[in-house]
């Protein structure tokens, strides 16, 4: 007798066949019933930081930014929770250098005097242990507003690749760029501005 678990061993024999149905049942497990508040730190493959906005009207630009990193505490049972997100400027990409070019310059991102934008919440709502809004405030070309992340959805689930728990969702908020001193070309460059959160991160 033998057992195939998730975790690539093959066990064999009684007391083998036990411990490896007791290792794939931990592994199952998605571990809900939290004690506190727990620290995940962002899975950088996994979380994507992404804009777009109406182009005079007719398309809607889009770009991404590649580098990001941060970390979330939740506390599921108390309902509270931070978050801090770090984004790279200079990592932008929309797929044509000269565009990435002009957005990195002063009438956009600024990102020579500015390189890095900053979300930081502290005003966490759930329903039930999931995630509905994060508020708090963004840190853009030198100005801070408050700014409400909105969850489209949110889990949590045993990776198994790192083999811990991770959690994650879509987040998203409408800015105005003209707010953090991005005047140039409003309206015929919409000046509300999607802002995206694909995020998951792993618990520590």
């Amino acid at each position: 007798m033998s057992l195939y678990c998730s975790n690539g061993r093959v066990r064999s024999g009684i007391a083998g066949v036990l411990s490896a149905l007791a290792s794939c049942l931990t592994f199952a497990q998605s571990p809900s019933d939290n004690i506190g508040p727990e620290t995940y730190v962002i899975e950088p493959t996994h979380t994507f930081v992404t804009w777009e906005a109406k182009h005079f009207g007719t398309s809607t630009s889009r770009g991404r930014f590649d580098k990001k990193d941060g970390s979330i505490t939740i506390d599921t049972i108390a309902k509270t929770g931070k978050v801090e997100i770090n984004i790279d400027l200079k990592s932008i990409s929309t797929g044509t250098p000269v565009f990435d070019k002009l957005l990195q310059g002063k009438n956009f991102f600024n990102s020579d005097e500015f390189p890095t934008a900053v979300f930081k919440g502290d005003q966490f709502k759930f329903d039930g242990d999931s995630v509905t809004e994060i508020g708090g405030t963004l840190t853009l070309n030198g100005k801070t507003h408050p700014v409400i992340m909105k969850a489209s959805n949110y889990n949590c689930y045993t990776s198994p690749v790192f083999r811990k728990r991770v959690c994650g969702g879509d987040f998203d908020a409408f800015i105005k760029r003209s707010d953090f001193g991005m005047n140039y070309l409003v309206p015929f460059v919409s000046d509300a501005t999607r802002l995206v959160i694909h995020i998951e991160a792993i618990r520590q």
